[in-house]
């Protein structure tokens, strides 16, 4: 694995005699300075940058990636040159990974590296279907609009994936929510009433006697719970990350959950179609982009559906066939390939498919949004009001007696 460039500070003079101070990416402080007395500057000073004391620094998310190839799109088509329009975002960025990053594939470009040759040493930020689409764009010398389509293939990916987000959040909320109130009420509150009731002297109803079971529980066993349930979730991260088997299965499941798994069978299609319009518009061969497509499904179902309509398309079988095989495709997307192959067209087909299924994944996540604020309210009312109705039951029958 090639060796990543380091980030030097320095300090000297310019030609002119001008002070002049910054930083400069290198892999070793020879090369900084060589690269220094190459731009005419004289170096007095020339150290490694010193890394933050806490954390690790900024990272490059996804949507970083998103918003970089934007920018370059909309500098190629301004008429700016590639290496001038990675260097000027390079200058302006923010982050400074991101700096770092770019002012490595820039040094590369201007060394006469090809981009996707140069990308595909970044893998964590560039997969391959990026690097194809860029590799395509230089071969046929459209990369001006290649980079167009890859920025809006990023754009609604990184879209579709926030409404995912957004769509999973809101049941997450309401267990933690109604966990921790939950805990708080058994482990701070119940106790005090348990030794008001331990005066009545008399024996209590076995509701209040089950809650205060309960809280005896947590107050005794709550650390070593709590540690359980955190020690197994750590495990099942660590086998569904190391696991293809088990991540398969947590596919499969999870759409069947009511709702959820209706939103992540239309994402699925949404950035199964996305896709490989993008990568079919770009002059990639149908099987290459079906393996990128795949790849890109974000579901074991999807991708395994998709890997079977790769194989018939390869023995001559119609896509449209080959998907209405795999039991897994809403039939509207079949007929509607249909059309597309049959009029030759099947790119702007699977566009107009995919803003279909984005626009239904995003009408259904405002629509379990509306249906989970309700829902949040009734199920902490039905936790709490038990809760409270435990504690005052002894009191009510005690009422009644009197």
């Amino acid at each position: 694995m090639a060796k990543s460039p380091t980030i030097f500070v320095y300090n000297g003079s310019n030609r002119r005699g001008q002070v002049v101070k910054g930083e400069i990416s290198a892999m070793s402080i020879v090369e900084a300075k060589n690269q220094l007395r190459r731009q005419g500057i004289s170096a007095k000073k020339v150290k490694k940058l010193a890394k933050p004391l806490l954390g690790g620094g900024e990272s490059i998310k996804p949507v970083d990636i998103a918003l970089l190839s934007r920018q370059i799109a909309t500098m190629l088509s301004a008429g700016v040159s590639l290496i001038q329009a990675i260097e000027m975002v390079a200058s302006g960025h923010a982050n400074r990974k991101m700096r770092e990053l770019l002012t490595e594939i820039g040094a590369s470009v201007s060394a006469g590296n090809p981009l996707a040759a140069t990308l595909r040493q970044h893998p964590d930020y560039f997969d391959d279907l990026y690097c194809d689409l860029v590799e395509t764009g230089e071969q046929s010398g459209a990369l001006e609009t290649i980079y167009d389509r890859i920025a809006l293939y990023k754009e609604k990916a990184e879209a579709l994936k926030s409404k995912i987000k957004k769509a999973m959040f809101y049941p997450i909320a309401v267990i933690v929510v109604a966990f921790i109130v939950t805990t708080i009420l058994l482990i701070f509150v119940v106790p005090q009433f348990e030794e008001i009731f331990s005066g009545f002297g008399a024996e209590l109803p076995a509701f209040t006697q089950f809650v205060l079971g309960i809280s005896r529980g947590m107050q005794d066993y709550g650390l070593i719970i709590g540690g359980v349930i955190i020690a197994a979730g750590i495990l099942f991260a660590k086998a569904h990350k190391n696991s293809l088997k088990l991540r398969d299965s947590v596919d499969k499941k999870i759409l069947k959950i009511p709702v959820i798994g209706d939103i992540l069978s239309k994402a699925s299609v949404a950035r199964f179609t996305r896709t490989l319009s993008t990568t079919f518009a770009a002059g990639v061969p149908l099987m290459g982009a079906l393996d990128s497509a795949a790849g890109a499904a974000g579901n074991a179902v999807y991708r395994d559906a998709i890997l079977f309509v790769k194989k018939e398309v390869s023995g001559g079988i119609p896509m449209n066939v080959g998907m209405r095989s795999t039991g897994v495709f809403p039939e509207m997307v079949v007929q509607m390939i249909a059309i597309g192959e049959e009029a030759g067209a099947v790119d702007e087909m699977l566009s107009k498919i995919a803003t279909i299924y984005e626009a239904e994944v995003d009408d259904m996540v405002d629509g379990l949004t509306s249906l989970l604020e309700p829902m949040i309210m009734a199920v902490l009312g039905v936790v709490i009001g038990g809760l409270i109705v435990a504690m005052y039951l002894p009191i009510f029958e005690m009422g009644n007696v009197v």
